[in-house]
């Protein structure tokens, strides 16, 4: 008797757990947005201060690859700027000895304008200097072409020199490696000293402080989920272990996608589901890769 009296009371606790209702509409994982950051120079990886598991500010310098030959080019543009400029003509010294021999023709062509109109000279003295004024006008005309021509080619030279300087520049800024976001160092793929190539991986970053829950829902759950809505994340440390977060819902999927093997949905009978994205303030306890629930409704 006593024998049937406690398989009946194991059968009552049995279906009372299996009656019970979970506590969460959908599970999923927490990630954060990762940032892998690669050498935009090749060289020589002189300095590398980062750590896994170092948090970083946006903007701190983590590293500089090799600047030595960069500089050296910097300097050797310098210095072909300053033989260009020397080149350039001046332009009125050059020109001042015909301006000169022009100033004299017209004084003479007017003194001649003069004699013929008196009478005194023979209208061939004039013909003769209103010629020689009409020739250096010309020379003065064509060497002032002449030289605008050459000091425009050599500006033009000094122009595509400045070019090359501020791209050789930009190259030497690309040199000190930055973290482009503050977040917390996931994995470091270089040592200092190694050679690094341009595109290669130096750091993986993610900001841990905005985590999101990606977690699956099926189509029946979707009129419970909106934009914007406020919502109850759980971080599931195991062992019953929770942790609560206000947390709200930034992207819901526009597609369905088959039910992930890792991820339990409020009907796991369902093979499509919908993955929604929900924004956490993390308190430095969720994980990546962490296990999470959430609560749409109250």
């Amino acid at each position: 008797m006593k024998k049937i009296v406690a398989l009946a009371s194991i059968v009552t606790m049995l279906a009372a757990c299996g009656n019970k209702e979970k506590d969460y509409d959908a599970t999923g994982t927490f990630e954060a947005t990762e940032t892998t950051v690669s050498a935009e120079q090749s060289g020589v990886l002189l300095a590398f201060n980062v750590n896994e598991g170092d948090n970083v500010e946006a903007g701190r310098e983590i590293g500089m690859v090799d600047t030595t030959q960069i500089w050296l080019k910097i300097r050797q543009l310098g210095a072909t700027k300053e033989v260009y400029a020397s080149q350039k003509p001046d332009m009125e010294k050059q020109i001042a000895a015909t301006r000169q021999q022009l100033l004299k023709a017209r004084q003479e062509q007017r003194r001649y304008q003069e004699l013929v109109n008196d009478g005194a000279a023979p209208a061939k003295m004039l013909d003769d200097a209103t010629s020689q004024v009409q020739v250096l006008q010309k020379q003065l005309d064509a060497q002032m072409s002449s030289l605008s021509v050459s000091s425009r080619s050599l500006d033009r030279q000094m122009a595509a020199t400045d070019v090359q300087v501020t791209q050789l520049r930009d190259q030497l800024r690309k040199c000190h490696v930055v973290a482009p976001t503050s977040g917390s160092v996931l994995e470091k793929y270089v040592e200092r000293g190694e050679f690094v190539a341009m595109g290669k991986p130096l750091f993986k970053i993610a900001d841990t402080d905005h985590m999101f829950l990606r977690a699956y829902v099926t189509s029946a759950q979707l009129q419970q989920v909106k934009l914007g809505q406020k919502v109850k994340v759980f971080a599931d440390f195991g062992d019953g272990k929770k942790s609560a977060y206000d947390g709200t819902v930034t992207w819901i999927s526009s597609r369905s996608e088959f039910t992930p093997k890792t991820i339990l949905t409020d009907d796991e009978r369902a093979d499509l589901v919908y993955a929604v994205k929900i924004a956490v303030q993390n308190d430095g306890y969720a994980k990546i890769g962490m296990y999470g629930e959430v609560k749409f409704q109250n």
